[in-house]
C-alpha cells in the first residue's frame, strides 16, 4: 500500500500527537505540520495585545489580522522540529510558555476564530504530502483525509510525558501540577477531542514513540498493523474507544 497522501494525527494534550506527526513525517519524507502551533500563537498574540482571551470578537479579530507562518526549522541548531513566525517574529518556543499554556484552550475555542484557523490549516492539507497533528484534524479540518490516527494514553502517562518534556528542556515541572492542567485542557477541549467515525485509534501506554511509528507503518505497508494496537487498546483501557 502506498502512503495516503494525508495523514491526520488528533487527540488529547499530552498523548505525544506531535512526536509521533515528526517521526511519521520524517520516515515519508512529509511536511510536520502540528497545527496546535497555530493556536498557540494566536494565544501568544492575544497576551501580547493585552486582550481578553474569553472575548471571541477580539480574538476573533486579531486570528483574522495575524500572518502566521509554519516553517522548516531551516539551520537551526536548538531541536525545533519547524519555526513559527507571527507578524515576522520567532516565536517558536515562546508558544511553551505556562502563560501561553494556560490561555491557549480558552482563545482557541471560539468558533469564528477556529474557522479562520481551519481554513488555514486546510489549505496547506490540501497540498499533500503532509503530516497534520491535531485535535479535530481528522473530524473537521480534513475529514477526506484516506488515513486518521486517534492517538491516546492515560492522564498519568501524559503528565508523565509532560513532565518530562519540561524537564529535558531544562525546565522545572510539578508533576500534580502538569496532570492537573491536563485535566483542565482536557475539559476545555472535550468539544473537539471526539475521534473521527473512522480514525484508528491507538492507545500508547507502554508503547515507545518509535512503537507507534511502527505500528502506523505496517497499517500502510499491508493494512494489518493497527489491529494489534486496537487488542493492546482494549486490554489496558477497557471502555476506550476504538475502530
Amino acid at each position: 500500500m502506498s502512503a495516503p497522501s494525508v495523514i491526520t494525527i488528533d487527540g488529547p494534550a499530552g498523548a505525544g500527537k506531535s512526536t509521533l506527526g515528526e517521526l511519521l513525517a520524517r520516515r515519508l519524507g512529509y511536511l510536520f505540520f502540528d497545527t496546535g502551533v497555530m493556536y498557540r500563537a494566536l494565544a501568544w498574540a492575544v497576551l501580547r495585545s493585552a486582550i481578553d482571551p474569553e472575548n471571541s470578537e477580539a480574538v476573533a479579530a486579531l486570528a483574522r489580522d495575524l500572518d502566521i507562518q509554519v516553517l522548516p526549522p531551516g539551520d537551526a541548531t536548538d531541536g525545533r522540529p519547524y519555526t513559527v513566525l507571527v507578524d515576522g517574529v520567532d516565536v517558536t518556543w515562546e508558544l511553551r510558555r505556562p502563560d501561553v499554556e494556560r490561555i491557549v484552550s480558552i482563545a482557541a475555542r471560539h468558533p469564528a476564530a477556529r474557522a479562520i484557523m481551519r481554513e488555514r490549516q486546510r489549505a496547506i492539507g490540501r497540498r499533500g504530502q503532509v503530516v497534520m497533528v491535531g485535535r479535530d484534524i481528522g473530524s473537521i479540518v480534513m475529514p477526506d483525509a484516506p488515513l486518521k490516527i486517534y492517538l491516546d494514553a492515560s492522564i498519568d502517562e501524559r503528565a508523565r510525558r509532560r513532565t518530562l518534556e519540561i524537564q529535558q528542556r531544562g525546565g522545572s515541572a510539578d508533576l500534580q501540577h502538569i496532570r492537573n492542567d491536563i485535566i483542565r485542557r482536557d475539559s476545555l477541549d472535550r468539544h473537539v477531542s471526539a475521534p473521527a467515525a473512522d480514525a484508528c485509534v491507538i492507545f500508547s501506554d507502554g508503547l515507545s514513540p518509535e512503537q507507534v511509528v511502527d505500528l502506523v507503518i505496517a497499517h500502510i505497508d499491508d493494512g494489518d498493523g493497527l489491529q494489534d494496537s486496537h487488542a493492546y487498546d482494549r486490554a489496558q483501557n477497557p471502555g476506550s474507544a476504538g475502530t
